[in-house]
């Protein structure tokens, strides 16, 4: 071994393998220590904020907005059923209104609460006891307010699409049951004539229950 090549060893082994463990080392450490923080999907602008910082109903209203507001985004934004929002789909004013409510307002009501929570230096209890001037509610309750309005909000956008679609289904059904539970009057059989040939006889013309569209289907072109 030259003696380039037992510095270069010393210096690995005394030098950057220490350096790389206290570097690895304090990042392992700076990972388990940290704050969690919020985690939303449909909220995203919410994820600098840690865990800790606020009260346990809050984060449930959140937690509640957060989920509706995922459901409402896909069914009013993915217009065309393919699974994804994007510019094939036709955006309407409802989809506008629940991005700007999780993009924005519920945001924005967050940072208000947290700026009057950080006014008290003392236990922080500033915003979740003393009543805002002129009003009746704590920094606290005011937030609560404004979450359960977004979230009875979502609720009866999510009632009024489940009667929306159910309504659908009744009148799916209302169509089947008018097209098969009266066949007479939407078949036609003709009887074969006595005078034909024997070949001739054989033949049925059967007229089938209209399609949809209009069309009809003859028995030649079932295949079972």
């Amino acid at each position: 071994m030259t003696q380039m090549t037992a510095m270069f060893v010393m210096f690995v082994l005394y030098g950057l393998l220490p350096a790389a463990g206290l570097y690895l080392g304090y990042r392992g450490i700076k990972k388990v220590t940290a704050p969690k923080m919020l985690e939303y999907k449909a909220m995203p602008q919410l994820g600098y904020i840690p865990e800790k910082s606020l009260p346990v109903d809050v984060k449930t209203a959140l937690e509640q907005i957060n989920t509706k507001g995922e459901k409402l985004r896909v069914m009013y934004g993915d217009t065309n059923n393919d699974g994804k929002i994007d510019d094939k789909d036709t955006i309407n004013e409802t989809y506008i209104m629940i991005q700007n409510l999780m993009d924005r307002h519920v945001p924005q009501a967050v940072a208000d609460y947290r700026r009057l929570h950080d006014l008290d230096v003392a236990d922080s209890a500033l915003a979740d006891t003393t009543k805002i001037k002129h009003s009746n509610v704590t920094g606290k309750e005011a937030l609560l307010d404004v979450l359960k309005t977004i979230n009875t909000q979502f609720d009866d956008l999510l009632n009024a699409s489940y009667h929306q679609d159910g309504q659908k289904l009744l009148a799916t059904n209302r169509y089947l049951q008018k097209r098969f539970d009266s066949p007479a009057s939407n078949t036609d059989i003709l009887k074969p004539d006595s005078n034909a040939s024997s070949n001739a006889s054989s033949d049925v013309n059967i007229q089938a229950i209209e399609s949809p569209t209009g069309e009809n289907v003859s028995a030649e072109d079932i295949k079972l």
